[in-house]
């Protein structure tokens, strides 16, 4: 194990520290996991991407699963402590209002309960069982929830909710999602405060299996994807009931995860994009999503550029492409996007987003691995984000850990999952001595 550098700052220059930065733009933006390290910032705009070209070889990592982790990096004042081991690939936390905390283990197929006031160690009790790669929990409705939503591969459930009781008998509202490849099914309350969004990534890198047009589709939404894909890479709108069903937004390939934005009714969406077209393109990204918007797949890039393995066949759609809110580094496959919502962390985090990558398998220099905050001025996403927890990486060949599910707890610390070593760790802001680098 690589011994912990320990520093002390005084509170007020930890804060400093937490917030200033040089910014890396343009082609200094791009790197790999060398280059990764709390505090460092980057902001991409649409023209530092390069335009599709040659297919980059697989980099899939090794996995090392660490029994005793070392705790990932964080930013000067911050202090990273397990909370939790042993868990089978855990994937979204969700905390219920009287401060249960509620998490999906996808692995297992089971809802895990941590009770309100556990502390590092304590054992979770289970909720639930026998869910088919579960991902999505949404407690509904916000306030006073009477029913946990639950997306899993192929459907969405409904489980009557009581503070501190057992799972009731569940409910199917949705059923026979078609589970290729993409299989996350967050869930999140819509703008409108009543119906609820379903995001459902594609079913393939680039429509592979769609084949031709049928003559008398007619689509639901822009750019609607048919045959196999047939909605799929969108997020879906129905109301609680899970009737009225239907597309809200469409050619987003892979929303993972969604977060409601607090004094705001923007719901935002973390996206994996297409793989094979090059390093550095296209981009992954976290967008505001706005009823009726297209984010160009399979036939375009979400920054509007035609993906050469589709071309000249939908030149209609060409300027149709909504450009993100935020681009991201390609392939550092964000999962988990979470608003700090607390008070402990300095006044500058106060309405920025905590975003997990899990990093991807195609990039010859490998990225993501890391969590990252995203930068909020006046509820405005500014395009920068900066490192906050790195460490996940051990060298060219090999990772312990890959960020997942993220969220803010009732304390104003900061949980973060990840599913290589199958860990839980709480963040907090000390403003004192914490580790800075190993």
């Amino acid at each position: 194990m690589r011994p912990l550098v320990l520093l002390a700052l005084s509170t007020a220059a930890l804060a400093s520290a937490a917030t200033a930065q040089t910014v890396r733009t343009g082609a200094a933006a791009f790197g790999g996991w060398k280059d990764d390290a709390p505090g460092v910032a980057r902001r991409f705009v649409p023209s530092d991407f390069p335009s599709p070209g040659p297919a980059q070889g697989p980099n899939g990592a090794h996995q090392e699963r660490q029994a005793e982790p070392v705790p990932p990096l964080a930013p000067p004042g911050f202090k990273v402590e397990l909370f939790a081991k042993g868990l089978n690939r855990p994937r979204t936390l969700r905390y219920a209002p009287n401060g249960d905390l509620f998490l999906a283990e996808m692995g297992s197929g089971k809802i895990l309960v941590f009770k309100a006031g556990s502390v590092p160690g304590t054992a979770p009790e289970t909720y639930a069982t026998g869910l088919n790669r579960v991902t999505g929990l949404l407690f509904y409705p916000a306030t006073n929830p009477k029913w946990l939503y639950v997306g899993v591969a192929d459907k969405v459930l409904r489980i009557p909710y009581v503070a501190g009781a057992p799972a009731g008998a569940a409910e199917t509202l949705v059923s026979g999602i078609r589970t290729e490849d993409h299989f996350n099914r967050d869930l999140a309350i819509a703008p409108d405060g009543k119906s609820i969004l379903l995001g459902i990534g594609s079913g393939s890198n680039v429509a592979e299996g769609m084949g031709p047009k049928p003559a008398d589709f007619k689509g639901d939404g822009l750019g609607a994807a048919w045959g196999v894909e047939e909605n799929r890479a969108v997020v879906r709108i129905m109301e609680p009931d899970g009737t009225g069903a239907r597309n809200y937004i469409t050619g987003i390939r892979n929303c993972t995860a969604m977060a409601r934005q607090p004094n705001s009714t923007n719901v935002w969406c973390v996206v994996n994009e297409r793989d094979e077209i090059g390093d550095n393109t296209p981009p992954e990204y976290a967008t505001a999503i706005k009823p009726g918007a297209y984010y160009g797949w399979p036939w375009y890039t979400p920054l509007g550029q035609e993906d050469p393995r589709r071309a000249g066949e939908r030149p209609d759609l060409k300027g149709k492409v909504t450009t993100p809110d935020v681009l991201f580094q390609p392939h550092s496959a964000p999962l988990g996007i979470a608003f700090y919502t607390g008070t402990q962390f300095p006044a500058a985090y106060r309405g920025d987003a905590f975003v997990t990558f899990r990093g991807s398998w195609n990039r010859t220099d490998r990225t993501g691995y890391k969590v990252v905050r995203m930068r909020f001025a006046n509820g405005k996403a500014t395009g920068e984000y900066d490192d906050f927890l790195t460490g996940f990486v051990l060298n060219a060949k090999d990772v312990w850990g890959r960020p997942v599910g993220v969220i803010t707890a009732p304390d104003g610390s900061l949980l973060v999952g990840e599913d290589g070593s199958g860990t839980l760790w709480r963040v907090t802001w000390t403003g004192g001595r914490t580790q800075a680098s190993r």
